[in-house]
């Protein structure tokens, strides 16, 4: 069941991110920037075709394959791991795909992605919502796979990803067994 919310909130978030870039394209293109707090944050119309911070212009040949593969990884990940039962994992991933794939999708409409907020008071590069996604789904992920996740996950996934064979908590068990025979083995 967490599987599906978790779709059905990434399709949610990729409507958003699409509606936000359509009212930029119908209400900014080409107009003076509109500030929301002056001097602070602004939204201002620019058209990417590079990626964050406009590196790599022009570059859609990489993109677009590269994107479509980690999407496709992040999916299987949270389709057959054991990380899918989490919900920080299901929640962080479900950003990550909306916001990949809310990018790639202007990457193969217009050769270019959108962006349109901007954080003048520190003249941060001008993002998107889809980047916002990325970029929230991201810390979440790291922060959980940094204090949440159980290193029986991690093996799983590793197995999930280069195709070893993942380990049970019995074979967990009985390697423990083992190693504490050849410690007392070792002693004698």
């Amino acid at each position: 069941m967490l599987t599906v919310w978790m779709f059905l909130l990434s399709a949610a978030l990729i409507i958003i991110d699409q509606v936000t870039k359509a009212l930029a394209v119908a209400f900014l293109k080409e107009q003076p920037a509109l500030p929301l707090w002056e001097g602070v944050f602004e939204l201002q119309y620019c058209e990417n075709p590079g990626i964050a911070f406009s590196l790599l212009e022009n570059q859609r040949w990489l993109f677009i394959p590269l994107t479509c593969i980690v999407m496709i990884l992040l999916i299987i990940m949270l389709l057959r791991s054991d990380l899918r039962h989490s919900k920080m994992f299901s929640f962080s991933g479900a950003l990550i795909l909306a916001g990949g794939i809310g990018n790639l999708i202007d990457r193969i409409a217009y050769k270019y992605v959108v962006d349109f907020l901007y954080f003048k008071l520190i003249d941060f590069p001008i993002f998107n919502f889809a980047d916002c996604c990325v970029v929230i789904g991201a810390i979440l992920l790291f922060a959980y796979l940094l204090f949440g996740c159980k290193d029986s996950d991690f093996s799983n996934l590793k197995g999930l990803i280069f195709g070893s064979t993942s380990t049970t908590k019995e074979q967990t068990n009985d390697d423990r067994d083992q190693n504490v025979d050849h410690s007392d083995t070792a002693a004698e």
